[in-house]
């Protein structure tokens, strides 16, 4: 028979509000500059709508939410836990970071300066959280991958506005 799943809703409700609350820190930087700011770029033609954005890093700030009470519910003791987590702090106030430069500054450079060291910090985060739990380390993948996607588009705005 399988064993049980217990939540701890207490931890799981806090690594979501966590990682929500980060994005809604970005948001505080970005909303008000897609209209006026972000619009008047010259962007990839393979750029996603705007609509999708909004959607899309609900779901992934979820998924990191995820990702932060596996960790957490298996404990933050070992050396393995307290790297993954650290990881995982930084990447967060990366991408928070890279709003308020990209969006708050209108620093191209620095976003792509920016999203490529945060590329990096979720890529390693991923490794060290695979070594605690590979569920939650499979939940960043998706992440992952969109910031991949943030970040060739990034350069592309970039190289399309010098």
């Amino acid at each position: 028979m399988a064993a049980k799943l217990k939540i701890d809703w207490k931890k799981l409700i806090i690594s979501i509000l966590i990682t929500e609350g980060a994005g809604l820190a970005g948001s505080i930087f970005t909303v008000s500059q897609i209209p006026t700011w972000y619009v008047a770029l010259v962007k990839s033609p393979i750029t996603p709508p705007n609509w999708l954005f909004g959607p899309m890093w609900t779901i992934l700030y979820l998924l990191m939410g995820l990702s932060l009470y596996i960790v957490w519910k298996k404990g933050i003791k070992s050396s393995q836990s307290k790297l993954s987590v650290s990881l995982f702090a930084i990447q967060l106030a990366l991408n928070i970071l890279w709003s308020v430069i990209f969006f708050g500054m209108h620093s191209l450079i620095g976003g792509v300066i920016t999203i490529v060291f945060l590329w990096f910090f979720i890529l390693g985060d991923i490794v060290e959280t695979r070594e605690v739990d590979k569920v939650a380390a499979y939940a960043l993948l998706p992440y992952l991958a969109w910031v991949t996607i943030a970040t060739l588009l990034n350069i592309s705005i970039l190289w399309f506005n010098p």
